[in-house]
């Protein structure tokens, strides 16, 4: 069991993150599950998620999704929906 998150052991939750956000993109959006995890890959949600500091760990995948999908239209032009 991880004691604390901290930047160096975030990496142990980041995967599980990624798989549920994208199997909900997949199947929201109609598209293929490796296209779904480029789009979390490339998003912003992701480049939070992955900075300990922004506490988006602790997001479930529902809000992460809501998070991406209301994202700006900045984050609409950079992913594959």
């Amino acid at each position: 069991m991880i004691g604390e998150i901290n930047q160096q052991n975030l990496y142990l939750i980041l995967p599980s993150k990624v798989s549920w956000l994208s199997d909900m993109i997949a199947e929201d959006k109609g598209i293929g599950i490796v296209d779904a995890v480029k789009s979390v890959y490339r998003s912003e949600v992701y480049r939070q998620l992955e900075d300990e500091s922004t506490k988006m760990w602790h997001l479930g995948p529902v809000a992460l999704y809501e998070n991406m999908t209301r994202g700006n239209s900045q984050e609409s032009k950079n992913n594959t929906f």
